[in-house]
């Protein structure tokens, strides 16, 4: 006879507290602030890599990556572009959703202004807690499939 395997009993009924949801958006505001400082080496110290990427394209297929840090760092270099020099806002409205207090999935829905024109985003992102402190492991976000493809090559 084999044993039978169980749900770990550590995410069941997990209720986040305050500060739990605290340490989240205090990460995000950390994080949104580097980003519109253009400070990308200082972001990338924010993710475990390899970082999981997940997106879609405009042929309508789904795409997963997995990046090293310097593809990171390359990749929201381009994005990102004129950050750094107060020429890009962001606006957002974030849900985190606990898996356990050291598991999150955090659904964003955001604007950015950049050279005064404004984008809606939605996105997520799932994040790891290692050693007191929360880390990006995953950004998912449609529409980046056919860009990714071209910064790849």
């Amino acid at each position: 006879m084999t044993e039978q395997q169980t749900v770990p009993a550590a995410g069941v009924g997990f209720t986040p507290s305050d500060e739990d949801r605290r340490g989240i958006e205090e990460w995000f505001a950390r994080y949104d602030a580097l980003s519109a400082a253009g400070e990308v080496e200082s972001m990338a110290d924010m993710a475990v890599f390899p970082l999981n990427v997940v997106t879609s394209d405009s042929a309508g297929d789904g795409l997963a990556d997995q990046w090293s840090r310097e593809r990171f760092t390359r990749t929201m270099s381009e994005v990102l572009g004129g950050a750094g020099d107060g020429g890009i806002t962001f606006e957002s409205v974030r849900t985190p959703h606990f898996l356990t207090a050291e598991l999150a999935v955090v659904v964003t829905e955001a604007t950015m202004t950049a050279g005064g024109h404004t984008e809606a985003m939605r996105y997520a992102d799932v994040l790891v807690k290692r050693g007191g402190s929360w880390f990006f492991q995953t950004m998912i976000q449609g529409g980046w499939g056919d860009a990714l493809r071209q910064s790849a090559q």
